[in-house]
């Protein structure tokens, strides 16, 4: 029996296991290009994974070489007027605020190539794991269309001189150089990809989600806010973290000398 062809198959596979959901960009042959389906198909599966609180982590991967070249230059110009190609560029912010918004961690995993709005995903993702193999570039000034938006996400990740490095010159960088800048986490080799995102998400997975979920809500939030501000939030939620019940069983574990809850 033939396997069903590329194109009949879903743009964007989810895999579920033990607490961790796994999405994968699955139109290799086209770089998983974000496209207005595989923009939908992310929006729908964070929409229904942020209601779903079996789920602890997200790791976000894709199929083939590259990882994601970014949006389809085809659609853009097929789109012609500025109205309509505004258009598909909110569509693809809302995805990528989406990710920030979801109170689970996202992981990217990164294989291989991320341009343009591939390596504004990456930066988007609360965490990155990339293999040595993998590139990074923000190339649209190359050819008249400055990243701007992937600029949102990058120019949050990395300080601004290596931000307008990738953005002015359009040139590649190593996963090395983009784990030293600041846009991934870890660089490991190819074979150790999987082992590595996994053994990241499972730790992540171990930690009480309402805790994790209202930290990770809390960081960003003080991130766009004055010291003073900041510093009032952040004591708002560690307080209210001490007084839930997941710190108080946490509190007891400690003074007790237990292990934390979620490792008994």
């Amino acid at each position: 029996m033939s396997a069903q062809p590329q194109a009949q198959q879903p743009v964007l596979l989810r895999e579920d296991r033990d607490g961790i959901a796994t999405l994968t960009l699955n139109r290799p042959a086209r770089m998983n290009l974000l496209t207005t389906e595989m923009l939908t198909a992310l929006q729908e599966s964070f929409d229904a994974i942020g209601k779903n609180k079996d789920i602890r982590v997200v790791i976000l991967a894709a199929a083939g070489k590259g990882f994601c070249a970014g949006h389809d230059l085809k659609e853009i110009k097929a789109l012609g007027d500025q109205a309509k190609i505004a258009a598909l560029f909110t569509q693809c912010s809302r995805m990528m605020m989406s990710v920030q918004n979801l109170p689970q961690p996202v992981i990217a995993k990164v294989q291989g190539a991320a341009a343009a709005a591939g390596a504004q995903l990456v930066a988007q993702c609360d965490l990155a794991v990339a293999s040595d193999a993998a590139r990074f570039v923000t190339s649209g000034v190359t050819w008249g269309f400055f990243c701007s938006t992937p600029g949102v996400a990058i120019g949050r990740n990395l300080q601004r001189k290596h931000a307008m490095e990738m953005l002015l010159t359009g040139e590649p960088i190593s996963a090395q150089r983009a784990m030293e800048w600041g846009l991934v986490n870890k660089v490991v080799a190819a074979d150790a990809l999987d082992g590595e995102t996994l053994s990241l998400a499972q730790t992540i997975a171990s930690k009480p989600p309402g805790t994790v979920a209202a930290g990770k809500r809390a960081f960003y939030r003080q991130m766009d806010l004055d010291l003073p501000r900041a510093y009032a939030l952040a004591g708002e939620v560690i307080s209210s973290s001490f007084a839930h019940e997941e710190g108080k069983d946490g509190m007891e574990a400690f003074i007790a000398k237990r292990p934390p809850p979620g490792k008994r």
